[in-house]
């Protein structure tokens, strides 16, 4: 039974997001707005969310905020949701990592019971940039069973409506999730998914759950009822030939109770004109069942009705027990996908992280190589390099080619004019120790470059796994999902065809309740035999009591409720 429904704030009760409307004022929108994206999608976690849109506020008049708060528009079918539900007698809250400033004039407006939020911290009229709140560090699990400890409720009593990563918690854990217009890791891991900007569409989805609580409970209750009513009918006959046959104790015990049962029903007569609609009327289709033309007749219908009815409640409950197995199994499934997404993610960010530290390396590296390519030109060592070449080439030249004796001659002087510039240049040893440390400096980065960039690939190989491994739960989850919803469709189904035969056995019962043997009065009675009665029909009402509280009642209790026409 549903007691509780808790949505989030921005963008499921209001129409927008509060703190992005809020940056406006300090032109920071679009910086608030891409942390924003990126918590809704659990990139980041939100504590961190939270703190860093803050601190962009810093200096910015409450005054101010608390206009914008007022031109928030609320999400269509936001009124006629609250005011529907609080008709029904649920209670509804808001939890939100938003602001009191904002929540409190939703709640105003519309009336939620209760409401949990963020509150900025406020100096002299403006935002210190700081936030405090149950919502900054913990999460909306933490808070919703804080919730439901107080009121006395269980998770199980629970709807949460939610749009983001920081709602999957109460989504998850409650007794129906709901994701309205949600990311889709949102999505896959809700029991009901809304696509439209329309509260009435998460409505109906509610009041369904609550037609079906109500009809099951109505169906129990209208069951034990329908089987007193009809075995009392049959009770009465047999014990009506058993006491034309001898005047026995059992007899005599038999008739006090028929005697107070015809007292019970003079009473009821009596009282007939101040009686309600009975009960077990409710929630049932219309019958068009025929009777037989014989009472032997109808209750052969009414034991086939009976077998047949058990046969569906059989594949009803069998049908409800896959359901439940697959909804275990999809949750596990997305658990399991969560903690590979989260481990994909870590990988993702140390690879991210080692590769900027290979750029760093190659920076330096390059700019190592530089200052030595600088520091050759200024010393006078390229000029060397390039001198000492030219003498290998012509000596070169001498040694493996036959000249004539000019030509050889001006090649010698040519060398030997070269050698003599080459002694003129005097590399400064202070720019050539230099030059010896900047080379090692960039021996030493572009290892780090080698080392680095290999570890990067083993987490990229890493990501790329758990990516995979994701991938495949995705799928095995969805698989899930869709024999859930199939399993829970034939249960729907098969519980619908349980009230049309529920209605049926009603049409026979009444007919069989209307054809009772008269009763004898026994003028006879002992009277240990009515206290004993009156003992046992004390004991029938606190069956009954019982059993309208959610407790189990056994065969021998039932027998007892329908001898006294109790339920």
């Amino acid at each position: 039974m549903i007691k509780l429904v808790v949505f989030d704030l921005d963008n499921v009760i209001i129409d927008g997001e509060a703190i992005d409307e809020i940056g406006k004022l300090a032109n920071v929108e679009e910086d608030i707005a891409s942390i924003t994206e990126k918590a809704m999608k659990g990139e980041i976690d939100f504590e961190t969310a939270i703190k860093d849109r803050v601190q962009l506020l810093e200096g910015t008049s409450i005054e101010d905020i608390e206009k914008v708060a007022d031109d928030l528009p609320l999400m269509p079918g936001a009124c006629k949701t609250v005011k529907c539900l609080k008709d029904k007698d649920v209670d509804v809250a808001i939890i939100s990592g938003s602001f009191d400033v904002v929540a409190d004039k939703v709640k105003d407006k519309l009336g939620v019971d209760t409401v949990y939020t963020n509150s900025f911290t406020v100096e002299d009229g403006k935002l210190t940039g700081e936030v405090t709140g149950p919502l900054v560090s913990g999460t909306k699990l933490d808070v919703l069973k804080d919730h439901v400890e107080e009121t006395g409720i269980t998770l199980d009593e629970v709807v949460a409506v939610g749009d983001g990563a920081n709602d999957i918690s109460m989504i998850e854990s409650a007794g129906c999730g709901i994701a309205f217009n949600a990311k889709d890791s949102v999505k896959e891991i809700a029991d009901i998914v809304v696509d439209e900007k329309d509260l009435c569409k998460v409505l109906c989805e509610i009041l369904n759950q609550l037609t079906t609580d109500d009809a099951e409970t109505e169906t129990v209750e209208e069951e034990v009822a329908q089987e007193a009513e009809a075995e009392e009918a049959e009770e009465t006959e047999t014990v009506e030939a058993v006491a034309e046959e001898a005047e026995t104790v059992e007899e005599e015990a038999v008739e006090e109770s028929e005697a107070e049962e015809e007292a019970e029903a003079e009473e009821v007569k009596e009282e007939k004109p101040k009686a309600k609609p009975k009960k077990a009327d409710k929630g049932l289709p219309e019958s068009n069942f025929v009777l037989a033309d014989t009472m032997e007749g109808v209750r052969k219908q009414k034991d086939e009705k009976e077998a047949e009815i058990s046969k569906v409640a059989e594949e009803r409950e069998e049908f409800n027990k896959i359901a439940k197995e697959q909804r275990k199994i999809r949750d596990e499934l997305n658990a399991s996908l969560k903690e590979n997404l989260n481990k994909a993610i870590e990988y993702r960010n140390e690879r991210n992280e080692i590769n900027k530290q290979v750029e760093e390396a190659k920076k330096a590296r390059n700019e190592a190589n530089n200052k030595i390519k600088s520091l050759e030109w200024s010393s006078g060592k390229r000029d060397k390099i390039k001198i000492e070449n030219e003498i290998k080439k012509i000596d070169k030249i001498i040694e493996t080619r036959v000249l004539d004796i000019k030509k050889e001659n001006q090649l010698v002087k040519n060398a030997n004019d070269l050698r003599k510039q080459l002694m003129e240049i005097h590399e400064d040893e202070s720019v050539k120790s230099e030059a010896q440390e900047l080379k090692k400096q960039s021996e030493e980065e572009h290892q780090k470059v080698i080392e680095l960039s290999e570890q990067a690939q083993a987490a990229h190989e890493e990501m790329l796994t758990y990516f995979r491994k994701t991938d495949d739960i995705r799928t095995a989850a969805d698989e899930a999902h869709k024999k859930f919803i199939e399993a829970r469709k034939n249960a729907s189904a098969k519980h619908e065809e349980f009230k049309v035969i529920l209605s049926d056995i009603h049409v026979i019962n009444k007919k069989l309740g209307s054809n009772k043997p008269k009763k004898r009065k026994n003028d006879n009675k002992p009277s240990g035999g009515s206290n004993k009665n009156r003992e046992e029909k004390e004991r029938a009402e606190e069956i009954f009591a019982k059993f309208k509280q959610g407790g189990k009642v056994s065969t021998e209790e039932i027998l007892l409720l329908q001898k006294y026409n109790i339920g």
